[in-house]
C-alpha cells in the first residue's frame, strides 16, 4: 500500500551514522524519516558483526556492535524518527520548491527538504576465496561473518585474512573455541596494533596458531562438513589444519546500487563531498559515513558521527530558512525532547 510522507530530512541508511544523524537533526528540531534495505536497524553492525567488540567509541572502552546500535536507537528515539525498513530507495527526484522526493520499493513517497546519504559501503557482499568446491561448505562450515560467538564454542576454527576482522575475531574466539588458527599470506597484519599484539600474546601461550606466510589451498570434508583446511606457502609447501569451521575475512565487495544513478560526483565507488558541510555536488543532498569521501578521510565510526553533526547544521538553513540558529551545547539545552 503506497503512502506519502513529508519531513525535514530523509536519511538513506539506518546504520550507526544514520542513527546518530537522527539525533543531531533532532537537536536542531528537524524531523527525520530513515530508509534502509535491511529489515532491522544497524546496517553492517547488525548484519555482519553484531557481537564483535568495538574499541574506539568515546566513553566505551569496549562495546559490542549490537549494543552500540541499541544505544544509538535509544538516543534517537525522543525525536520520533519514522523508519522505513526492508525497502530500497528506487528514485530520487527534485521538487519544484527545491526539496527532494524519495520513492521506495514499498511504494512510499517521502518529500523532504534535504537528503542525507548514510549508506555505508552500499550494497555489500563478501569477497570469496577462489577454492574448488567452496559452495558446498558455505553456510555449513565456511562463513563470512560471526553473528553469535557461541556458534563456534568448542570448535576448531581456521580464520583466513590479515585485517581487523580476522585479528579481532581470532582474539575473541580464542576464549570459546577449542582451537583457533589464523592464516595470512604475510607475517605483517593490517589491523589495530594493540589487537595484533594481543593475538601474538595468545599465539605465544598456545591459544592461537598463527600460520604465516601461508595462503588457502583447499578444503577437506564431505557433505558440507569440514575436517581440515589445506594451506600452502608460495613455494608450494602444504599443510593441513584440522578444522570444523573456516571464517574467511577478505573484505566486502562494494556496490553503490541506486546511489550511483543519482547524478552525484563519485570517486571510486564513494560519494565526493565538501568536508566543511558534507554537501554533495547536488544542492540539498548530503553524504556522511563510509559512503562519503574527501582528501585524508578517516574511515572511522567516530568520523561519521562528526559528519552527522556537520550535515545537520548545514541542513538547518535549508529546512528552516530565515530561522536564526543559536548554537548551544547539549549540556546547555538539557535533555532531548521530541522534535516539534
Amino acid at each position: 500500500m503506497s503512502q506519502n510522507f513529508t519531513t525535514d530530512v530523509a536519511i538513506v541508511g539506518a546504520g550507526p551514522v544514520g542513527l546518530f544523524a537522527v539525533f543531531e537533526c533532532g537537536m536542531l528540531r528537524l524531523k527525520c524519516h530513515v530508509i534502509d534495505a535491511l529489515d532491522t536497524l544497524g546496517g553492517q553492525c547488525a548484519a555482519l558483526y553484531p557481537e564483535k567488540p568495538i574499541y574506539d567509541i568515546p566513553g566505551y572502552p569496549r562495546i559490542d556492535a549490537a549494543d552500540l546500535i541499541d544505544k544509538l536507537a535509544e538516543q534517537a528515539a525522543p525525536f520520533g524518527p519514522v523508519y522505513h525498513l526492508n525497502q530500497q530507495v528506487t528514485a530520487l527526484q527534485p521538487t519544484e520548491d527545491g526539496g527532494w522526493r524519495v520513492e521506495t520499493s514499498a511504494g512510499s513517497t517521502i518529500t523532504a527538504r534535504a537528503v542525507i546519504i548514510a549508506a555505508g559501503v552500499g550494497a555489500f557482499g563478501p569477497n570469496r576465496p577462489p577454492l574448488d568446491g567452496l559452495e558446498a561448505f558455505e553456510g555449513k562450515s565456511v562463513f563470512y561473518l560471526v553473528k553469535k560467538r557461541q556458534d563456534f564454542a568448542g570448535k576448531r576454527v581456521v580464520i583466513a585474512g590479515g585485517g581487523d576482522s580476522a585479528v579481532d575475531w581470532a582474539v575473541s574466539l580464542a576464549e570459546v573455541a577449542e582451537s583457533v588458527a589464523v592464516v595470512h599470506r604475510r607475517d605483517k597484519f593490517r589491523a589495530a596494533p594493540d589487537m595484533v599484539a594481543r593475538m601474538h600474546e595468545l599465539g605465544k601461550s598456545g591459544k592461537i596458531d598463527i600460520v604465516t606466510p601461508y595462503q588457502l589451498s583447499g578444503l577437506e570434508g564431505s557433505d558440507g562438513v569440514m575436517s581440515a583446511v589445506v594451506v600452502e606457502t608460495l613455494d608450494g609447501e602444504k599443510r593441513a589444519l584440522p578444522a570444523d569451521a573456516m571464517l574467511a575475512f577478505f573484505g566486502l565487495s562494494m556496490n553503490l546500487g541506486p546511489v550511483a544513478e543519482w547524478g552525484l560526483d563519485l570517486d571510486k565507488h564513494h560519494v565526493a563531498i565538501d568536508p566543511a558541510t558534507c554537501a554533495t555536488s547536488r544542492p540539498g543532498i548530503f553524504a556522511i559515513g563510509d559512503v562519503a569521501t574527501y582528501k585524508n578521510k578517516l574511515k572511522l565510526i567516530l568520523t561519521g558521527f562528526a559528519e552527522a553533526a556537520t550535515a545537520a547544521h548545514a541542513i538547518h538553513p535549508i529546512a528552516r530558512p530565515g530561522e536564526v540558529l543559536h548554537f548551544e551545547y547539549s549540556t546547555t539545552k538539557g535533555a532531548p525532547t521530541a522534535a516539534g
